[in-house]
């Protein structure tokens, strides 16, 4: 088929006014100007009218199991009082309060214009089935803590990797997510990391969430550093090193990483994801909800690093006004531009699609319109000139006119 767009954003070429893309099987064949396009007489061609035709975006970070958490939880005044409030919410919870959040929070993402996201899945007894029930294309990274369970890390590991196995899915796959380096032990870093790489799987982790955190790793003292030694986690690892140097040490930053937050850097640390090739996944709104110190986004940027963006969860979402809590991109993309005046809208989509096609690995696949690349595309509205098309963007709320995954509508064009 041929899609017909007032204006084809590629990412990959400048912006194109009167556009097509070009779409055999799944997969994209061409993507130029209408006039340049010779038309088959038998070939279906969808215009789509006043729209800017994209590439969907990709959600690097999202906890969907806690979707129907949305507004239960105050924003706390530290951390730690967060934890122990997520601990309790989560209990009693069942199954199927369970699958309905993670439904819920799926069927958002998909009308508000996301055609691929890494969620943080805390349910794994949910997979496949969940899978089968959204037409997203799904990265569940299995969460695996321990310490207060008091298991072991190669047991922990171990049933993680049965559950991956048991896993079979055209579209979607699983892999691990060893929580954050205050909630695992290092045996399970070093473990997690050595089996990603012999399987060339991707791997995430929070780290370097909050102040707490850094503290007790760079300091070996504070609240969560006392907190969990009365939880009896052995904390010989703290007073060594920042968080972000604390992952390094057991061998878990590399280019197949996704590092979550990284809101507290130490000198050096920048540098050092940069070297590894990590990638940093930045939620503007969740960092609003925790007050963290503001995120270096210029400082890592010009070490290299490659930046993303991902909504967390809405349990770590403040409402604003009137308006819905709901997992959407365009609020993540809009909130980073009120935030940080040095960033343009372009760059921002650019965190949002392609970057984050690179941090999953699926550079070229997703997040731009190239040949070879798959069918992932949405529609917005737009009637402006072509030089504003970008800020236009970040501006749009609401659903997309129209979403397609894999050469196929989701949300078809009215």
């Amino acid at each position: 088929m041929i899609l017909r767009a007032r204006v084809v954003l590629p990412n990959s070429q400048p912006p194109i006014e009167n556009g097509a893309v070009v779409i055999l099987g799944n997969k994209i064949r061409s993507v130029g100007a209408w006039k340049s396009l010779r038309v088959p007489a038998n070939e279906k061609v969808f215009d789509l009218g006043g729209v800017t035709l994209l590439p969907g975006l990709i959600n690097a970070h999202c906890h969907l199991d806690y979707t129907d958490m949305a507004g239960q939880l105050p924003p706390p005044k530290k951390f730690t009082d967060w934890i122990a409030s997520i601990t309790a919410a989560k209990t009693g919870r069942s199954y199927s309060d369970y699958a309905h959040s993670w439904l819920h929070g799926a069927h958002m993402l998909l009308r508000t214009g996301t055609t691929t996201v890494a969620d943080i899945e805390a349910m794994p007894d949910l997979l496949p089935e969940v899978w089968d029930a959204t037409p997203l294309r799904i990265f569940s990274f299995l969460e695996m803590t321990g310490i207060r369970a008091r298991r072991q890390p190669k047991e922990i590991l171990r049933e993680a990797l049965l559950k991956i196995d048991s896993l079979s899915h055209a579209r979607n796959r699983a892999s691990l997510s060893p929580h954050a380096p205050y909630s695992t032990l290092p045996e399970l870093v070093r473990l997690t990391a050595k089996t990603a790489r012999k399987r060339k799987w991707r791997v995430t982790t929070h780290v370097a969430e909050s102040d707490q955190e850094f503290e007790m790793f760079a300091h070996a003292r504070g609240e969560m550093h006392d907190w969990l030694a009365r939880n009896e986690r052995d904390n010989t690892d703290c007073g060594l090193g920042s968080p972000v140097a604390h992952l390094a040490r057991h061998q878990l930053l590399g280019e197949n990483v996704l590092a979550v937050h990284v809101n507290c850097l130490a000198r050096g640390d920048a540098t050092l994801l940069a070297k590894n090739k990590t990638h940093v996944v930045h939620c503007p709104r969740s960092h609003d909800y925790f007050k963290h110190p503001p995120f270096q986004r210029q400082r890592l940027a010009e070490a290299g690093v490659n930046l993303c963006l991902g909504t967390d969860s809405l349990a770590t979402t403040r409402k604003t006004g009137k308006q819905k809590l709901e997992l959407d991109m365009f609020a993540e993309m809009r909130a980073l531009a009120e935030k940080d005046h040095a960033i343009s809208a372009q760059e921002i989509l650019q965190l949002a699609t392609v970057n984050g096609a690179r941090a999953l690995g699926l550079a070229g696949k997703i997040g731009e319109f190239a040949p070879g690349a798959w069918a992932d595309l949405i529609a917005i509205p737009f009637s402006g000139k072509l030089a504003t098309v970008h800020e236009a963007l970040l501006q749009h709320t609401g659903n997309v006119a129209a979403s397609m995954i894999d050469g196929r509508w989701t949300i078809p064009p009215k």
